[in-house]
């Protein structure tokens, strides 16, 4: 039996078992600190703001630490087998499903809201006093922006996944520079769209207390805006190692991540646009 457990325990495979780690329990704690913070400083609580505070900043030091070493053991130590990566393709997407199943339950509210609108709101959408946005404006600018995004993001992966070709390393260095030209750009876009949702935030004239019409409208494009500032940060880490070499034509599998994630945002973007702006401007 010992000669059996002792040849398990010998026998190569291509799966990552995981070491102990400390970081499932921490983030656990920080989670909830961050949960029960927030629900104080909703009810005003004295020192809400500086717990927020304090538990966001907890979070994002406990997740910073946690990929630190998921980025050792795949790009340093070797563990993401071919096989890892498979099962990671399929945690990516099926983390990407459970997104959209997030933005359906908001789209599915809005069109529940508009297609038939209550009585308590008059019977007619947008509802009275409220005065919406026009699609021609920022909206139209953001949905041009978040596109051309999507075109330098695709143009980085083309030449990331096509490097393999260009064996010269002059070509490899202007493959590379041409990279992190694209990259950069994405996430400079990213930026400039939280710019332009951050004037139409402060210039609308509705809030969020507004009604079903302003729950609607900030839920989504604020959730989405959320999103659009992970995937930014998503980008710009990418971008950071990209510089440092951790990516290969073969093993970039944190990079196929972030750009699948970026493309999952603009087609979100594509349908928020169409229903929210210019479906509920025509109306």
């Amino acid at each position: 039996m010992e000669k059996n457990i002792k040849l398990k325990l010998n026998t190569k495979h291509p799966f990552h078992l995981v070491n102990a780690s400390p970081w499932p329990f921490y983030i656990a704690f920080t989670v909830l600190n961050l949960a029960l913070s927030l629900v104080w400083f909703f009810h005003y609580y004295q020192n809400g703001g500086k717990l927020l505070l304090n538990s966001i900043l907890l979070t994002a030091i406990v997740m910073i630490a946690w990929w630190r070493d998921v980025i050792i053991e795949g790009t340093f130590e070797g563990q993401h087998t071919q096989a890892v990566q498979k099962g990671l393709r399929i945690g990516i997407a099926l983390f990407i499903l459970s997104e959209a199943m997030f933005f359906f339950g908001f789209f599915w509210g809005f069109f529940h809201s508009s297609l038939s609108p209550a009585i308590q709101i008059g019977g007619i959408w947008p509802p009275k006093g409220i005065t919406p946005m026009s699609y021609l404006g920022i909206p139209f600018l953001n949905t041009i922006i978040l596109l051309t995004s999507g075109v330098t993001v695709t143009w980085f992966h083309y030449l990331m996944t096509s490097t393999v070709l260009n064996n010269n390393p002059v070509n490899k260095l202007n493959v590379k520079n041409e990279g992190i030209l694209s990259l950069g750009l994405t996430v400079l876009l990213g930026i400039i769209f939280l710019g332009f949702q951050a004037y139409e935030y402060i210039h609308a004239t509705f809030t969020i207390s507004d009604g079903i019409y302003g729950s609607t409208f900030y839920l989504l494009t604020g959730f989405h805006g959320f999103h659009v500032i992970v995937g930014t940060l998503f980008l710009l880490v990418c971008l950071v190692r990209y510089i440092n070499n951790h990516f290969t034509e073969r093993h970039h599998i944190g990079l196929e991540g972030a750009i699948w994630y970026w493309h999952f945002v603009d087609v979100v973007w594509l349908f928020l646009y169409i229903s929210i702006y210019w479906w509920g401007d025509i109306r």
